[in-house]
């Protein structure tokens, strides 16, 4: 059995102790009498990824933290996103913004490093995009609330496509193309592209943030922008740039992500802006270095409506009264950061890695509490993507 971390040296005597806690914790679920459990919640998974041989233990806030950071736990983190994206492909059939969409969208600029991609991840995204490009009717949530469907599943292919093809061909593929011109007959009236279903915070937000990874998508595609000469389609990307111009920010986060577009559509996002929203972001960052994701939002305003599910997990977790920092905001900081131009010696950086690298756990991972549903923790994955993201953009990964 592979476990998460491998076989490094520092690493691998206590991943073994951390993994045996963990089978007696599922020997115990297993003995819990029927009855019991019919009138109590599912109890959690015993693995957070399984497929075959390869097993990835549960994410857990107890689990240890690395005894030193370093080329072992930065190789452990890469086995453990490899591994959870292999996983998920052969044994589920979606295309995801959990797993494999931060895989595919940001693995594929650390060949150097790692080495190529997983072409079984990227297989499954090609075939997931429709062999021939539709008309797509606007429908409604029961509330009243319209979109078009599979939107988030169709942005977040194109922006895998589209970084694959950019880091690991070069060039533009007609699967890229293809996926990209059927985003565009998702894109709402108002030019954005409107997120629905139920909030997964931080990748199922608001329509901003949805909307970013479509421009993401649409400037990382080799040559697509520059070569459009589809007179309806070119009409769509200038009313999708009108919109990104001035949309309605619902939130800090939306506000502090401006930085990101303006990283990949610079003419779009004014200086005095980007200043704005790097001041705004330098004014989340915690004594310890960090910065919190539920700092950026009031519970409301993350999405268009709330289930009672996810509210009630957000606003009943210990540290809910004074959010403690996380390893996705610290790492998104640092990256938003990066992307404009703060070198990597800036003070507010510093601290922030001094942060990831603290608090990188025994798997390679880096842990952190659920804000969806708190059974699988695939945020501890998204966490993960974005902490190697930010390593990677300030010369940590070697």
């Amino acid at each position: 059995m592979e476990l998460p971390g491998g076989s490094t040296n520092g690493i691998n005597a206590q991943m073994l102790a951390y993994v045996s806690r963990m089978k007696l914790a599922s020997l115990i679920l297993l003995a819990a009498p029927a009855a019991f459990a019919a009138d109590t919640p599912k109890p959690k998974p015993a693995f957070q990824y399984e497929s075959g041989d390869i097993r990835v233990s549960l994410p857990s806030a107890n689990e240890p933290r690395v005894a030193e950071f370093g080329q072992a736990s930065i190789k452990a983190a890469a086995k453990y996103l490899e591994d959870g994206a292999i996983c998920w492909v052969r044994e589920k059939t979606c295309v995801n913004c959990h797993t494999t969409g931060p895989y595919l969208s940001e693995r594929t600029a650390w060949i150097t490093q790692f080495g190529p991609p997983s072409e079984e991840v990227r297989d499954q995204f090609i075939e997931a995009v429709p062999k021939e490009i539709k008309l797509m009717k606007e429908t409604a949530t029961k509330s009243g609330h319209k979109h078009y469907p599979s939107t988030f599943t169709s942005v977040w292919r194109s922006l895998g496509l589209a970084e694959w093809d950019k880091h690991v061909t070069g060039k533009l593929s007609e699967h890229t193309d293809r996926s990209l011109r059927d985003m565009f007959e998702r894109q709402s009236a108002n030019g954005a592209f409107v997120s629905h279903g139920e909030v997964e915070v931080p990748h199922i937000t608001t329509d901003f943030e949805l909307s970013l990874q479509a421009a993401r998508a649409i400037t990382a595609a080799p040559g697509w922008l520059t070569g459009l000469q589809d007179e309806i389609l070119l009409g769509k990307v200038e009313k999708f740039k009108t919109w990104l111009k001035q949309p309605e920010l619902k939130n800090d986060f939306d506000r502090v992500l401006r930085l990101q577009l303006a990283h990949y559509l610079p003419e779009l996002v004014p200086q005095a802006e980007r200043d704005a929203a790097l001041t705004l972001l330098s004014s989340k960052q915690h004594a310890d270095g960090g910065w919190s994701t539920r700092d950026m939002s009031t519970l409301n305003d993350w999405h268009f409506e709330m289930s009672d599910f996810v509210t009630n997990l957000i606003t009943n977790l210990p540290d809910a009264a004074k959010p403690e920092s996380d390893a996705y905001m610290t790492a998104l900081a640092i990256v938003l950061m990066r992307q404009n131009n703060v070198p990597a010696t800036d003070e507010r950086i510093q601290r922030g890695l001094a942060w990831l690298k603290r608090e990188q756990r025994v798997s390679g991972r880096w842990w952190m509490e659920s804000l969806y549903r708190g059974n699988y923790y695939y945020i501890t994955y998204i966490a993960t993507t974005e902490a190697m993201k930010a390593l990677a953009l300030c010369g940590e990964l070697k």
